[in-house]
């Protein structure tokens, strides 16, 4: 009996910043935004948040190009979790990592 295994690498596009050659993949989102995810991506956006540069924007933790995988995962969880932008933004802004988002509820 032959048995024989392959490994699937994804392919892309050589991304800047990337040494390797290899994009990374997007982090998946989970099925459903809990309160403990929501504060997870608050601070994934405020950690990873955007520093000028003389190269242009890098994230703030990781030196890498910015928005890197962890800010852009971040915001869309925040977005799922009821958030609109601007208070993305100013979550960012006020640059606590410990906040605690509550989802935008209008004419609540």
């Amino acid at each position: 009996m032959c048995s024989s295994a392959s490994v699937v690498r994804p392919v892309g596009l050589s991304g800047a910043g990337d040494p390797s050659g290899e994009v990374l993949r997007e982090i998946p989102l989970p099925p459903y935004v809990t309160g403990e995810d929501a504060q997870f991506a608050a601070r994934a956006v405020v950690v990873h948040a955007p520093q000028r540069w003389s190269g242009g924007t890098i994230c703030r933790s990781e030196a890498s190009p910015h928005p890197c995988r962890l800010h852009r995962w971040g915001r869309r969880v925040l977005v799922l979790h009821g958030l609109p932008p601007a208070e993305i933004d100013a979550l960012i802004e006020r640059g606590d990592p410990n906040a605690e988002p509550r989802p935008h509820r209008p004419g609540a």
